[in-house]
């Protein structure tokens, strides 16, 4: 299975659209499984349902904090070199989808919707197009993974 339709398929489970590109990337990534699930649960709906950055984005910026960011109160080369990633990514994501904004993405007028997540039901998952903008983000970022290795995994297992 591909990175893209574990994500995928990550969602059509029931996991929310960060957890599902986060545990896609699982097997690269260096916190168990339920830690990332736990660390992502707060990113679906746009940050907790207020519909601003999509999920499956906020999805990307942790993991390439788990692969490429730094652990201190750092203001110089190493922050400006994380946020260069981040904002490649960002735009990667905007190039194809035109937003990187939830609510935007999912033609809502809503800007901060109830906090209480819709029922997983045939008709929720027809009326989204979630599955597919995280099954993009999932390769953008392997894409991005594979031009730019990080130093603390092995080459084979992205």
């Amino acid at each position: 299975m591909t990175r893209r339709e574990a994500a995928m398929a990550n969602f059509l489970n029931g996991y929310n659209c960060s957890q599902s590109l986060i545990l896609a990337f699982e097997d690269i990534l260096p916190l168990e499984k339920s830690q990332l699930s736990k660390l992502a649960s707060p990113f679906g709906g746009g940050m907790g349902r207020l519909r601003e950055v999509c999920g499956s984005v906020s999805g990307m910026f942790i993991i390439v904090g788990l692969l490429y960011g730094y652990d201190g109160p750092e203001t110089g080369q190493k922050k400006t070199e994380l946020y260069t990633r981040v904002q490649e990514l960002a735009h990667r994501f905007e190039e194809k989808h035109g937003s990187i904004v939830c609510r935007e993405l999912l033609g809502l007028s809503v800007r901060h919707d109830v906090p209480i997540p819709e029922a997983r039901t045939k008709d929720y998952y027809r009326k989204r197009p979630c599955p597919e903008i995280i099954g993009d983000a999932a390769e953008i970022l392997e894409a991005y993974i594979k031009n730019n290795p990080p130093n603390n995994i092995p080459e084979t297992t992205y």
